[in-house]
């Protein structure tokens, strides 16, 4: 008998950086070698661009690039299999390729044959399919390759088992949505008996602008049984022993990494996202106005955790509707969690503004313009911290805000970054329960009392919505499910509540296409996943 040991590279990459990405590889590979003596190392699909790389793959100098880079991986010339994903341009053709490195040779090439273009993923722009399996030989094992969403359909796998494999190894960019590890081990489950192999499953890990990769990276055995697991949310490298005895392939039992609740996924998933997002892109610091509120309490919470207390401000900005309680609240939790911390009223701004518009205000009653203008002084002072301190500026709209359009162009909305984006406000007070349950980082009152913007006298955001666990029902079914008005009304929903939710989602497309980008969670975000015209004339109804 003998072992087969392969690692799993779960790694964070940049995208577009094929030079560091290299590098990155070579490092992790020799880490590898030397400390668990692996046979080989799989690391995640598109591997030297990063994933997705969109429209770089359009480049012409791309495929120069990834020659470099594969010249560099073969002239380290490492004594194990380097497995590995790259774009590969052939006759003009774009192929979304996994490739084998060994003793300084390119050994064997596979092409992805399913291209997703649905959600998120738009492959088919940039890519060909490939139509063949490719098996090659490790170390006396026939071993194919299968690039994530080949995964999820049952041909790759039956193809490679025709052509003789008894392993299988999956290269994956596979990004976060509430419960999706469990979808992926339950498939992989599947798969290792439909094609009588077991499955090697490397995932990346790292926020990519909007997109989460938690990685998850795992190993099951030919009768489907998990025998390994790679935590998510970190870079690891894991490996797996397959014992072989002739012509049988028995994998071990290895660590197991524990998963977090939902609530705990789903917070990791945005510290996650925010980290990467301000490093990657080289920002000092994030700055975010705390209004007392419970969206502002738990981005705040999210911040620190994400990039700790010394790289994060928050600024109050009171006006005559702010309530001492708001205040009180927000000094508190700043001071709990040890920010930079100012009060900077709006008062004499708004004075100033309303002074020069009055002519022009002359003979008319106030209405939001005036709650809009408070936002918007509001959102000139974030920015302009942002400027002389280079700190990425957080908004804090929530996902159900910004369905209806409760939120202000150039006011809330003003900055780069909304880590609530994609957490409709029932999941918000989930979330701030989960950050205080070991000790109190959100201040009990921010959690328990109505939420109100604070824009007019004894404002509530109920009274002009339906309650949001009556309200995030419906935008869950109408947002992520493609569900008709009439379709909810069906499900016992008020028909009123309905029609005008529906109406102001509609509506508002104009403002979220002008609003930061944020983390997505769940099946559909808004962002790329959802695409809809800002001119229509579609009617919702039906």
């Amino acid at each position: 008998m003998e072992n087969l040991v392969i690692a799993k590279a779960q790694i964070n990459l940049l995208v577009g950086d094929i030079p560091g990405n290299t590098e990155k590889v070579i490092e992790v590979a020799r880490e590898a070698l030397q400390a668990h003596a692996a046979d080989a190392i799989v690391f995640p699909e598109l591997t030297l661009t990063g994933y997705p790389p969109e429209d770089l793959l359009l480049r012409p100098s791309l495929q120069l690039r990834i020659d470099r880079a594969l010249a560099e991986l073969k002239a380290a010339d490492l004594p194990l299999a380097i497995v590995l994903g790259y774009p590969k341009v052939v006759a003009g053709r774009v192929f979304n390729m996994a490739g084998v490195i060994s003793h300084g040779k390119l050994v064997a090439e596979y092409a992805k044959q399913h291209l997703p273009n649905y959600q998120v993923f738009d492959e088919v722009r940039y890519f060909v399919p490939g139509d063949a399996p490719c098996v090659f030989d490790l170390q006396g094992t026939p071993t194919a390759l299968t690039i994530c969403e080949d995964i999820w359909h049952s041909e790759p796998m039956l193809q490679a088992r025709e052509a003789g494999a008894r392993l299988m190894l999956n290269l994956n960019a596979s990004p976060f949505h509430q419960g999706k590890a469990g979808e992926r081990e339950a498939l992989l489950a599947r798969r290792a008996v439909e094609g009588a192999m077991p499955i090697v499953y490397t995932n990346l890990v790292g926020g990519q602008d909007e997109l989460i990769f938690d990685g998850g990276s795992m190993s099951v055995d030919q009768q489907g049984k998990l025998c390994q697991r790679s935590p998510l949310f970190c870079e690891t490298v894991a490996c797996s022993t397959f014992v072989r005895d002739g012509n049988t392939l028995t994998l071990a039992e290895s660590d197991l990494a524990s998963q977090p609740s939902r609530l705990e996924a789903v917070y990791q998933a945005l510290v996650l996202g925010l980290r990467d997002y301000v490093n990657k892109n080289g920002f000092r610091g994030v700055v975010l106005g705390l209004s007392g509120g419970i969206d502002s309490a738990l981005t705040l919470a999210i911040a620190v955790e994400a990039l700790g207390a010394d790289r994060v401000e928050a600024v109050m900005m009171p006006f005559r509707y702010t309530s001492d309680l708001s205040k009180n609240d927000a000094a508190a939790q700043a001071e709990t969690l040890g920010v930079r911390y100012q009060s900077i009223s709006i008062e004499p701004m708004y004075e100033a503004f309303m002074a020069a518009l009055a002519d022009e205000f002359a003979g008319r009653d106030a209405d939001t313009t005036e709650e809009n203008l408070q936002a918007r002084c509001r959102g000139v002072l974030l920015m302009a911290i942002s400027n002389k301190k280079g700190y990425l500026v957080l908004t804090t709209g929530n996902k159900s805000e910004l369905a209806v359009g409760y939120s202000t162009l150039y006011g809330d909305m003003a900055g780069g970054f909304d880590a609530l984006k994609d957490v409709p406000k029932t999941l918000v007070f989930e979330l701030a329960r989960h950050c205080n349950r070991e000790r109190e980082i959100i201040p009990e009152t921010v959690i328990t009392r109505p939420p109100s913007a604070e824009l007019a006298p004894d404002q509530k955001d109920e009274d002009s919505l339906p309650p949001y666990d009556v309200l995030d029902e419906i935008l869950a079914l109408y947002v992520e499910r493609d569900y008709s008005a009439d379709q909810i009304i069906r499900e016992g929903f008020n028909a009123e509540d309905v029609r005008r939710v529906v109406r102001l989602v509609d509506i508002n497309e104009y403002k979220r296409r002008q609003s930061p980008i944020g983390p997505r969670i769940t099946t559909r975000g808004f962002g790329r996943d959802r695409r809809y015209p800002i001119t229509s004339g579609w009617k919702a109804g039906e």
